[in-house]
């Protein structure tokens, strides 16, 4: 300190508190801790003492960045809440800049300093600061100073300087270029913001801040443009709007619309009229369609109500104004009248290859014959017939049908004409062109030049080629098409000769290109000539021609003419082309012609041979339609020849039959063995038929057996018939546990020997007790009102045959009572008597009649034999249960 310092120290009065200050502060002059220490100290005085201190700590160490920051801020805290005219904020202005003669490349004191400006509203002087930092500063540290500058431009409303405050910006930040025209868009500066975003939007490289992408401010700026039309006047907004249309295709309605907007909003409504009708004939999408047909409609809507609210309003107005509003309405009625072929019109420019929207077209404009051609010509011009979307020849069909309905005919044939030397793709459409043709002149009732079209149409070409070829032209493979064959045999049927009509039927033939219902319709066309013969013989080249299953058809006609017309007269011959028929028939046809040539043998041929024909049926059929061939095998076989000749039958279909089936036919072959009286028979079907029948599905088969037992058993047969429905059981059960007892087996493999005998021991227990449990209820159910008759089988005699030795000796009537030789065999002769008498009995009711006559069992009395060992008590009880 110099001496001056020192008295001038000497001449203040410090406090007592500041005396240790200032001593240290005497001791280290350039010391900033001391004098920040001495500063905090004083925080709390009053604010001259504070920036006595300051000023001082300045004087000693003026480049200290730290003293300076920390006095500013407190002499801005001091004249915080002051008002702005206040001597003391010029006061801190004149302290920022004496910081700033020492501290000018400290960002922080620039940044300070500006704002501080700026809430002054010191606009002049507080921009001269900002130029001033930026000017004092390093560009790499200008990005500190914009933000606040930028914020004091859009404070205040100074346009034009904010306008060239961001220019000079937008220099340093081209990327900021949204916010500028955020900017110019809030000041309504548009044409400078209609340039600015029409910049970015040409600028590849720029990449928004905000996300937007080039699409969203191209649709920025086509609105700006278009809404705003006296105010941007320094783009050529067509041209803008234009190139946009190329390039986003996606839009064309959405800028159709902008551009259409700009000259509504100009005031040229001619104008904005030209630019719609050029949008709707231009989009090719529906929903573009839809956008500029509303908005045009409004805008039509909108202009015809104003002038119609102009006019009422006017008390001067004129004709002139009501022909103008009448125009209005024309042109408004005529936009909505054409909307749906505008639609068509956009549907076919997206494919002009789709006949259907042509014709779509065609029916649009109805009652206007001159455009119906005109569309039908531009249609045939310009559907290509290899992009063609549908029946391209339905077209130039529709389009000589239309002449012809007008009666220009000849017109119409000079089309049909054109149109037949049209490559189509498919034969099929050239040959439907000349069918189409040949109805026309049959309309016109020129009959024979409608066999020449099809004589020409079906004429061979130069030289043979595959009707397949692809590269071939349509013209060249036509004379195979069948459809076009068809209509000509149709035409020589209806109007040609016989000769001309089968030369036609034989030459499709030759070709083979028929199909059975073209067999079939020209063997019906040389019936109805009475060339019979010469019918079968087509028949049988259809047969050649075809294999089964087309031929099914053919043969079905063939067999069923050739029956009706000789019947029996040439059986040999029907009996070959059964048999031919049949050779190679699939199962599945094979049923209907095994009946019909049974049906023939048996009108005219031989009952064996009606009989083998049913065998062979049976298994020639599907699988599914082999009980019903049995069925009717069996019920012929009874007519024919009667019941006990049904016993092979039913022998054959048993061992044939899948179970489900055999099982109904067990059941019945059982039931006719008991209406012979061969109940042991029965019997032994339904043993035979309970091997296959598990007791918990067919539950029905055993109380149909039980319920035989019950009629005509005794207690040894329903033993026995429990006994082998649990073999059954027990048989499927192993069957379904096969698996658990293999793991069973596997898992006890290490068990003694001991343990398997006790299981077995309980086993056979077990069994024991469910024997006894099934005798007693055996013997309940007969002590009941059931009744059995024994008939149990005990063996067989020396001939073969069974003897029964508890059979029950029933007297027969003296007539037939030489018939049996004792009660041993009396059954036995019995059923020799039936068997031969049955030799002479054609039907089943002729054996029932017989059976009960030999049998007479309701006419006799039943012997005590019967009851077995039942107790009769006294006479009346026996009374009581004959009755």
């Amino acid at each position: 300190m110099t001496l001056a310092d020192t008295s001038l120290c000497m001449d203040i009065d410090f406090p007592e508190e500041d005396v240790p200050y200032e001593e240290e502060i005497l001791r280290n002059a350039y010391s900033v801790k001391h004098w920040l220490r001495y500063i905090d100290h004083k925080a709390k005085a009053p604010n001259n003492g504070v920036n006595i201190v300051y000023e001082r700590a300045l004087k000693e160490l003026p480049g200290s960045y730290k003293i300076w920051y920390n006095y500013l801020r407190t002499r801005r805290r001091q004249v915080r809440g002051r008002c702005l005219t206040d001597p003391m904020f010029d006061e801190v202005n004149n302290t920022f800049e004496r910081a700033l003669v020492f501290m000018h490349k400290m960002p922080r004191i620039w940044m300070d300093y500006g704002a501080f400006m700026t809430v002054q509203c010191k606009i002049t002087r507080t921009r001269h600061v900002f130029d001033r930092a930026l000017r004092a500063l390093p560009i790499t540290q200008h990005y500190r100073i914009w933000p606040l500058y930028l914020k004091f431009a859009r404070k205040y409303d100074i346009p034009e300087t904010a306008v060239r405050i961001y220019r000079r910006y937008l220099k340093l930040a081209p990327d900021d270029a949204e916010e500028y025209i955020e900017y110019l868009t809030s000041v309504n500066r548009l044409d400078e913001a209609a340039q600015q975003l029409a910049s970015i939007v040409d600028n590849e490289n720029f990449v928004s801040k905000y996300g937007k992408s080039n699409h969203q401010l191209w649709n920025e700026l086509c609105d700006l443009i278009s809404k705003n039309p006296d105010k941007v006047r320094s783009l050529n907004v067509d041209a803008i709007i234009r190139g946009g249309l190329r390039r986003y295709t996606d839009q064309l309605g959405h800028l159709w619309n902008c551009l259409a907007d700009y000259y509504v909003r100009s005031g040229l409504f001619d104008r904005a009229r030209d630019i719609y009708e050029e949008a709707i004939q231009t989009v090719r999408t529906v929903r573009d369609f839809t956008q500029v047909f509303d908005e045009y409609a409004q805008f039509e809507e909108v202009s015809l109500n104003k002038r119609m609210e102009m006019v009422a309003k006017d008390p001067n107005a004129t004709s002139e104004d009501d022909i103008d509003v009448e125009l209005r309405l024309a042109r408004f009625e005529h936009l909505m009248e054409r909307r749906l072929l505008l639609l068509n019109s956009v549907l076919l420019r997206q494919n002009p290859h789709n006949v259907h929207e042509w014709h779509k077209r065609v029916k649009l404009y109805e009652d206007k014959p001159h455009e119906i051609i005109n569309t039908y010509t531009e249609a045939v011009q310009t559907v290509q017939p290899k992009l063609s979307v549908g029946k391209l020849h339905t077209l130039w069909v529709e389009f000589a049908k239309f002449y012809e309905a007008n009666g220009q005919v000849e017109d119409a044939r000079i089309v049909f004409e054109r149109a037949t030397e049209v490559e189509f793709v498919k034969v099929e459409d050239l040959a439907s062109i000349w069918c189409e043709w040949a109805e026309m002149e049959i309309r016109q009732e020129n009959y024979d030049q409608a066999l020449k079209l099809m004589q020409k149409a079906t004429a061979m070409p130069k030289r043979k080629v595959d009707y397949h070829d692809d590269t071939e032209t349509v013209q060249m493979r036509l004379y195979k098409s069948l459809k076009l064959w068809s209509m000509y045999a149709d035409l020589e049927e209806s109007f040609g000769t016989f000769k001309t009509c089968k030369a036609v039927y034989d030459r499709i033939m030759d070709l083979k290109i028929c199909t059975p219902q073209i067999i079939i319709n020209y063997g019906l066309f040389l019936e109805e000539h009475n060339y019979f013969e010469e019918a079968f013989r087509a028949y049988e080249k259809g047969i050649a021609l075809f294999k089964w299953p087309n031929v099914y058809d053919i043969w079905n006609s063939y067999l069923t003419k050739f029956l009706k017309r000789y019947g029996g007269t040439k059986l040999e011959r029907a009996r070959d082309l059964f048999e031919q028929c049949l050779e190679n028939c699939p199962p599945e046809y094979a049923k209907y012609f095994y009946l019909l040539y049974a049906k023939l043998e048996e009108d005219h041929g031989l009952a064996r041979h009606a009989m083998a024909v049913y065998d062979r049926a049976t298994s020639a059929v599907k699988p599914e339609e082999m009980y019903d061939m049995y069925n009717i095998f069996v019920k012929k076989a009874a007519e024919i020849y009667g019941l006990p000749r049904t016993r092979e039958i039913y022998e054959k279909a048993i061992e044939c039959l899948p179970e489900e089936h055999m099982r109904q036919m067990c059941v019945r072959f059982a039931e006719m063995e008991t209406k012979l009286g061969e109940v042991d028979r029965a019997r032994a079907i339904y043993a035979h038929c309970s091997q296959v029948c598990d007791p918990r599905i067919t539950a029905d088969f055993w109380q149909t057996w039980k319920d035989f037992e019950i009629r005509h058993g005794n207690e040894d047969t329903m033993r026995e018939m429990l006994r082998i429905k649990r073999s059954v059981q027990a048989t499927y059960n192993t069957q379904v546990n096969m698996m658990a007892a293999q793991f069973i087996n596997s898992a006890n493999a290490a068990v003694d020997s001991s343990n398997s005998d006790a299981m077995r021991l309980l086993d056979a227990k077990a069994t024991a007790v469910n024997e006894q449990k099934e005798r007693q209820a055996l013997k309940n159910q007969t002590s009941s009102n059931i009744m059995f008759v024994r008939g149990e089988t005990q063996g067989a005699g020396s001939n073969g045959k069974v003897v029964n030795p508890d059979e029950i000796d029933i007297g027969d009537s003296d007539d037939d009572a030489e018939d049996e030789d004792d009660d041993d065999d009396g059954d036995q002769s019995n059923a020799e008597n039936i068997k031969t008498s049955e030799k002479s009995v054609t039907t089943c009711k002729d054996i029932n009649d017989l059976v009960l006559k030999k049998l007479r069992i309701e006419q006799q009395e039943i012997p005590a034999k019967v009851f077995g060992g039942l107790k009769v008590k006294n006479q009346s009880d026996d009374e009581d249960m004959l009755e």
